[in-house]
């Protein structure tokens, strides 16, 4: 009976979705929540998943979400992440590397990061979207 129960859900759930192009992961995380109230497995959770098709959260994903619900989680966002502060675009970098650049124009990407001390990929940043010299 409780799998008829969450088979109509799931139904009804992926109606209510199907306009939606890509499955949000949001909503698969209600969804491994509603199983995880319907004390169901983690694998048999990540089978019914398999009803997004393609955009299914993986077999790790949906393991990984079942685990904070066991946990004692109740929301399905992610928890805020402090993260890396950006140190290449800051006006002083910027100027360092418009500074070694003016110094020989004829110079590489490669010779700038070197000089100024920049991964090559945050010296190309700089060059192309904060100095407009592409």
């Amino acid at each position: 009976m409780c799998f008829r129960v969450l088979a109509v859900f799931f139904t009804l759930f992926l109606c209510v979705s199907a306009n939606i192009e890509m499955a949000d992961v949001k909503e698969q995380r209600i969804c491994i929540k509603f199983c995880f109230k319907l004390n169901k497995t983690a694998a048999e959770t990540h089978q019914m998943l398999k009803a997004f098709g393609e955009q299914a959260l993986s077999q790790a994903r949906t393991f990984e979400w079942f685990k904070h619900f066991k946990d004692g989680w109740e929301s399905v966002e992610d928890r805020k992440h402090s993260g890396r502060s950006s140190t290449c675009t800051t006006p002083e970098m910027t100027a360092k590397v418009r500074e070694v650049i003016l110094e020989d124009r004829r110079q590489t990407i490669h010779d700038v990061c070197n000089r100024a001390g920049l991964s090559y990929r945050s010296c190309q940043h700089i060059l192309a979207d904060e100095l407009n010299m592409r």
